[in-house]
């Protein structure tokens, strides 16, 4: 395996292990250097969303790294403001304008808006129905929602993008999406930074000569898990990738597993404030 090892979601897509989020990282240089980093170490997956206000720089880096557009994978997400029907197609469009490309790899609901996102999700099918994508999921989504949306559906979701790390494991939601065969995927992974320091982090990774980060995204790997790291320093974002060369054991995965506390850095999908939009 390595940074460019891919997994097959239930469409037949082929979709990065590891790929470079770029949540709050800002619009122009810092993320356009971040992107280019990242491609230059081998990524192939770059995850953004218009509500990160930073889609354009991201294509504008695509375009100017010596990495073909058709070798990397693009995610980008419909925000909630944007969400309905006809919203979204235009949505969509806006934000394939703004990467410049013909094509989004993986097009995902950023949050399951009550009384709107399986409106959402009827673009998303007609998007994904006429090839202008060529995978479609979700974020943020519950047992309860993908059931609710499933009901109804014509198309599966591929992916369930959500927050997911040892101290908020999911892994209710895990097993639920595995046995449906939709691809979960951790957006923060090394919980804000906070679980680097923690002991039981810092001995796995004495053990195996590895960096807390590397044990951390490693876990979410050995759980079948996709991951987005964020950064937008240069040396993190080589040495995140530098997750291939090794394995966690029973016992590492264990002692990891353990550390759950049911503890969210972002809201509980229930939660959010979607009336302050």
């Amino acid at each position: 395996m390595s940074i460019e090892t891919s997994i097959t979601l239930n469409n037949g897509v082929e979709m990065p292990w590891v790929g470079l989020g770029v949540y709050q990282a800002e619009a122009g240089e810092e993320v356009k250097q971040a992107v280019k980093t990242a491609l230059e170490n081998g990524y192939r997956s770059i995850d953004t969303a218009s509500f990160y206000y930073n889609e354009e720089s991201v294509g504008e880096a695509i375009k100017e790294s010596n990495v073909a557009e058709e070798d990397i994978f693009i995610t980008t997400k419909v925000w909630n403001d944007e969400q309905g029907f006809n919203e979204t197609l235009e949505a969509f469009e806006r934000s394939r304008q703004k990467l410049g490309v013909d094509k989004i790899d993986l097009y995902l609901i950023h949050w399951p808006v009550p009384g709107k996102y399986k409106e959402t999700w009827g673009a998303l099918e007609k998007l994904y129905e006429e090839g202008k994508v060529r995978a479609i999921g979700v974020s943020n989504f519950t047992e309860e929602h993908l059931e609710n949306l499933m009901k109804e559906a014509k198309v599966k979701p591929m992916v369930n993008q959500v927050e997911f790390h040892p101290r908020l494991f999911q892994k209710g939601l895990l097993e639920y999406c595995q046995s449906h065969n939709i691809q979960l995927e951790a957006w923060r992974p090394l919980g804000k930074g906070d679980l680097l320091g923690v002991d039981v982090v810092k001995r796995i990774a004495e053990k195996h000569a590895k960096t807390p980060a590397q044990v951390l995204i490693r876990w979410c790997l050995e759980n079948k898990v996709v991951t987005i790291p964020k950064s937008v320093t240069p040396e993190r974002i080589k040495s995140n990738a530098d997750v291939f060369d090794f394995a966690l054991d029973t016992e590492d995965i264990q002692a990891i597993d353990g550390m759950n506390e049911n503890q969210r850095y972002g809201y509980h999908p229930d939660d959010f404030p979607y009336d302050k939009m």
